[in-house]
């Protein structure tokens, strides 16, 4: 039996409404800990994501599972560094959607060292970025928007 069909495309602004529903999920914030200021915020998801489209410096994807939106996939460049981030809907945590995405977006940025926050109680997207290569370059505290606190981050790096 197939498994599903995991692919990666441009983000289009159809689809935002869905991009903006899985951003909303409460679980998935917390899970994810470094997130938007306030996830109910439309306007300023709409602003950030038109800010995100008309940058040709910013690789930007959307994950679809046979068809249907389930996430995102980015990568751009923060001062001297490329990072990478990934989003997927809580319906399809725990599938290997994220690994694959990632991993596609990874075989189209040839661009490295590329690196990765992640919260460091998060142990599940640790594994997906250490499945496609990542390892912990150093541990920081940073501010976490959905917890409303500091919290222990890891920095992961692709050599």
């Amino acid at each position: 039996m197939a498994g599903p069909t995991i692919l990666i495309r441009d983000i289009i602004p159809a689809d935002f409404d869905i991009l903006f529903e899985h951003q909303r999920d409460p679980e998935a914030n917390r899970m994810a800990a470094f997130t938007a200021r306030d996830p109910e915020d439309r306007a300023a998801f709409d602003a950030r994501m038109g800010r995100i489209l008309a940058d040709p410096a910013i690789v930007k994807k959307c994950i679809e599972v046979d068809g249907h939106v389930t996430g995102n996939v980015m990568s751009w460049v923060n001062g001297e560094h490329r990072e990478v981030c990934y989003w997927i809907d809580r319906a399809y945590w725990g599938r290997g959607i994220a690994t694959a995405a990632l991993q596609a977006l990874l075989a189209e940025i040839q661009e490295r060292p590329l690196y990765a926050g992640v919260a460091a109680d998060n142990a599940a997207s640790i594994r997906v970025l250490e499945k496609c290569g990542f390892v912990i370059e150093s541990q920081a505290r940073g501010f976490a928007n959905a917890r409303g606190m500091e919290i222990d981050e890891y920095v992961m790096r692709l050599a």
